[in-house]
Formats: C-alpha cells, sequence, structure tokens
C-alpha cells in the first residue's frame, strides 16, 4: 500500500464530544496533512465542560490495536496522550521503540483534564526521569511542570524536569501570568521562545492534545522540532479563535 502522506500513530482518550483526544487528533492531523491512525487508550464520559468518568483500556489491549498497524505501515510519528498510569506510559514507549527505534515520541504530559480531573494520581519521579530520557518531545504546561517535578518552586521544578531531558521539552505557557501564551522550547543548551502571534486567546477544550498531534505531524512531515513546535502552535492559535465556543473548527 502506498500513500503520499505520512502515517502518525496516536495514543489517546476517546472523549466523545471531539474536542480532545483522539478524535481531536486525528482532525488535526488530517490538517497536517498527515495520514491518521489512532490506538484508544481509555474511553471517557463527558463533554466540553464536564467530565463524568474515565474507563481504562489495559496495556494488552492498547498494544494489542497497535502491533497490525506497526507491522504493516510505516510509522512516521507517534503521539501518546493520557494513560492509566506513569509505569504504563513508560512500557508503552519503550515497546514502540522497540517496534521501530527511530520513531519521533510527543508525550502529551496531561495529567488532569481542562475541567479538573485528574487522569494521574501517582506520580514517581524516577519513572518520570525515565520518560524524559525516552520520549522525543514532551509538552507540559506550568502546573504539569511542577507536578511532574514534585517542586513547588517553577525554577526548580524546570531544572530538573531538564537534567532529565535527552530530547526537547516545550514548555507551554497558557498559564503564564508574565508571558502569556509564550511557549519555550529548551533542547540540550538552546532555548527558543514561540510568542504568540495574537496576544491573550480564548481557551479551548481540547488545545494541549491538538498542539501535541500538530507537532508529531509536523516532524511526520521531515520538520525539525522547533519549527514543528512553532507550526503547531501556529495551528493552535487558528483553533483557539475559530468560534467563541470551546469546542474547535480544524477547517473554516
Amino acid at each position: 500500500m502506498v500513500y503520499n502522506r505520512p502515517i502518525v500513530l496516536t495514543f489517546a482518550g476517546f472523549d466523545p464530544c471531539g474536542g480532545a483526544g483522539i478524535l481531536a487528533d486525528i482532525k488535526t492531523l488530517e490538517q497536517c496533512r498527515c495520514l491518521g491512525f489512532g490506538v484508544i487508550t481509555a474511553l471517557t464520559r463527558q463533554t466540553e465542560d464536564r467530565f463524568e468518568a474515565v474507563e481504562w483500556l489495559s496495556f494488552d489491549t492498547i498494544i494489542g490495536a497497535a502491533e497490525p498497524l506497526f507491522r504493516q505501515y510505516h510509522v512516521a510519528a507517534v503521539k501518546i496522550g493520557i494513560v492509566r498510569d506513569l509505569p504504563l506510559l513508560l512500557q508503552l514507549v519503550r515497546w514502540v521503540k522497540q517496534q521501530s527505534p527511530s520513531v519521533p515520541v510527543v508525550w502529551d504530559t496531561v495529567l488532569a483534564s481542562s475541567t479538573g480531573f485528574d487522569f494521574v494520581n501517582a506520580i514517581e519521579q524516577a519513572t518520570v526521569a525515565q520518560l524524559l530520557r525516552e520520549v522525543t518531545v514532551a509538552t507540559p504546561n506550568l502546573p504539569e511542570v511542577l507536578r511532574l517535578a514534585d517542586e513547588p518552586d517553577m525554577e526548580r521544578a524546570l531544572a530538573w524536569l531538564l537534567r532529565q531531558t535527552t530530547g526537547a521539552l516545550l514548555v507551554k505557557g497558557g498559564h503564564a501570568l508574565r508571558e502569556p501564551g509564550v511557549d519555550y522550547l529548551y533542547t540540550g543548551n538552546d532555548v527558543v521562545a514561540i510568542p504568540t502571534a495574537s496576544g491573550v486567546l480564548p481557551a479551548k477544550h481540547g488545545s494541549g492534545c491538538i498542539l501535541s498531534a500538530a507537532i508529531a505531524g509536523g516532524m511526520a512531515q521531515g520538520l525539525g522540532i522547533a519549527e514543528a513546535c512553532r507550526q503547531a502552535k501556529v495551528y493552535v492559535e487558528g483553533i483557539l479563535t475559530s468560534n467563541t465556543g470551546l469546542l474547535a473548527y480544524h477547517y473554516v
């Protein structure tokens, strides 16, 4: 089978309203001119502004769905969203690398829903450190930086994460007070600021999912990490202003 678009595989939860998770990822990947494949990691009951429950899928169920895809297709990039816990996430990342050692992996570090539901309760720093050594890009927002490092001081938390990171860390600035909307990409000793082009932007359900999927899509198209992050931010800014509700339009 020959396709002229790169294949991106997303591991993510199913959000019935389509604003976040696997449906949002696939919408995004299509707009990034990629062929989007998806493996469900959780079944959620939610709307754009309410979260009711989650049913987690097992590791065996997840890889049972993913294995035929890796066997038959060339996967150009992988994005991973919510899973039951961080040890399972690490197991999944390592399994993906066994199937395709060079595939870039984007970790959307979503720890809670935008409505406040905690997806990950127990966070062990040893597991976080291992994950940051395995993935290509991690995309925490500022509250997630503090939780992942288990450190109340932002400067120390960020320093700890960077010491563990062997790929890239994109720290999203949507919660920043001093520079709202400015993201910072850390790769090795380099730091790149990625400002917003539109000032303060309205919120959208699933914007973090969409950003990480767009980054994976850009990398699948052959972009470097920095340019993939820049283009993903432009895409997200477009969907944030696509309408006045919490669910994004991906094509206007």
